[in-house]
């Protein structure tokens, strides 16, 4: 008992000192691994070399995804390509059904561009479709902010998928994460989307009529890119990395679909995550706009190097935390503990979920909990590579459950929707409870049919 005991009073820590002290999650994890390694009585020789080992061991492979990741999507945002996405969107699906559309747009473009980027950039869209098809520009934030969110919280290379990935030992597996994650993310959209058509009567509080301005704001936006991409060469960079690595687990199935010979080695090589997301970084170069594209490439790379360094941090701490808790009985023993009550897959969903609500980051929470149960999943039986994959989307549903006040992405989305805090929080906030529980039940079934 006094381990669990231990365990808890850790936790708290991380979730007192982010929340509470605002303290950067990146030295809470650190100081927490100190604690936990102290607590549980690791010998003191050991202690550092642990940490160090765990904090380099998830970045010597994750962290290049993550740069190279967060790189291209800078460039997809300061190119345009995300208003190109979105045009492509609303031309295939038409008027018909706006929040399906706001949706499917939020979906498409979360997976390279952070959500609240995202956010941003598709506003005064958002805003002027709104407009032009009389609905409550209240439904068609939620519409968005769900999609963007969905994605945001499931699908790789987006960096909290992935390093949830690489602290449950899936760096060959990404391929099938992303499969997975396509699956349930939709789910996730699915559900926010039904609960933004609630709104759909409901106009912000205290918003006035901006038909005109709106929709001239959207032509500005649009302008101020200049002449913008083409759809192939917005969608390439992102989506090509993603078919080679899907195709890299294809080859490896058992039942091997390539053979064995040259075609194997060509798509295990170039669906390798570090080598596609490469191919990727150069496809996007074709959306530099410039005269001097080295300098401006290298601006860009600077840009996502400034949003990468952070991530790259928390998720190295993670993986510090987690490496101290592998050299303790606790994995054991709460495995133990666990197989009895008969939660299983529930557990990482509850732990995530009670970091996101207490602390805010849905990236601090899927790191923080992935470095947590990273050592119980043999012991409640999570240990296959399936087992896994469904452990990081239960993570990725807790990591969603629920966006409030201490989450910034809560705040894009209230300030540029106009809405107000009580209305956001039932508008935006219970649409996040919505998607979790959702998300969370599919990943249940899931779990019955293929574990």
């Amino acid at each position: 008992m006094s381990m669990l005991l231990i365990l808890i009073a850790v936790i708290a820590f991380i979730v007192i000192a982010t929340a509470k002290f605002k303290l950067h999650p990146f030295l809470t994890l650190i100081l927490a691994s100190f604690l936990a390694a102290f607590a549980y009585g690791l010998p003191s020789a050991d202690i550092a070399k642990t940490i160090t080992s765990g904090f380099g061991g998830i970045l010597g492979y994750i962290g290049l995804v993550i740069v190279l990741g967060t790189i291209i999507g800078t460039i997809l945002e300061k190119s345009g390509a995300a208003i190109t996405m979105a045009d492509v969107v609303i031309k295939l699906l038409g008027k018909r059904f706006p929040t399906l559309t706001m949706s499917i747009i939020g979906y498409i473009v979360s997976i390279p561009v952070f959500c609240d980027s995202g956010f941003v950039i598709l506003n005064s869209l958002k805003q002027s479709m709104a407009n032009r098809m009389r609905v409550s520009s209240v439904s068609m934030s939620v519409a968005l902010a769900t999609g963007l969110y969905a994605t945001h919280t499931f699908v790789p290379p987006t960096p909290g998928p992935i390093a949830a990935a690489g602290n449950l030992g899936l760096e060959s597996q990404l391929g099938t994460v992303i499969a997975v994650g396509v699956f349930v993310a939709a789910t996730a959209a699915f559900a926010g989307m039904l609960w933004a058509n609630r709104f759909k009567n409901e106009q912000p509080d205290g918003e006035g009529s901006e038909e005109l301005q709106v929709q001239e704001d959207y032509q500005k936006l649009k302008d101020s890119y200049g002449e913008l991409p083409s759809a192939l060469k917005a969608f390439a960079p992102i989506f090509v990395p993603i078919l080679l690595i899907c195709l890299a687990s294809i080859a490896k199935f058992p039942s091997a679909p390539f053979g064995d010979g040259s075609l194997f080695e060509i798509f295990s090589f170039l669906g390798q995550p570090v080598n596609a997301l490469m191919i990727g970084l150069f496809l996007s170069i074709s959306l530099l706009k410039s005269d001097d594209k080295i300098k401006e490439f290298g601006e860009r790379i600077s840009q996502g190097l400034v949003v990468a360094a952070p991530i790259l941090l928390i998720t190295g701490a993670g993986g510090a935390f987690g490496a101290i808790l592998k050299a303790t009985e606790i994995g054991h023993y709460l495995g133990e503990s666990l197989s009895a009550l008969g939660i299983g897959i529930f557990m990482p969903f509850i732990v995530a979920a009670a970091l996101k609500s207490a602390q805010g980051s849905s990236t601090v929470a899927l790191v923080a909990t992935s470095a947590l149960v990273a050592p119980l999943l043999g012991d409640i039986g999570l240990a296959s590579d399936m087992g896994r994959v469904l452990t990081v989307m239960a993570i990725g549903a807790g990591a969603m459950t629920v966006s409030h006040a201490n989450d910034s992405f809560f705040w894009v989305v209230t300030q540029f929707s106009r809405m107000s805090v009580q209305q956001a929080y039932r508008a935006q906030t219970m649409a996040t409870l919505v998607q979790g529980l959702s998300a969370m039940t599919l990943v249940y079934i899931l779990s019955l049919v293929l574990l």
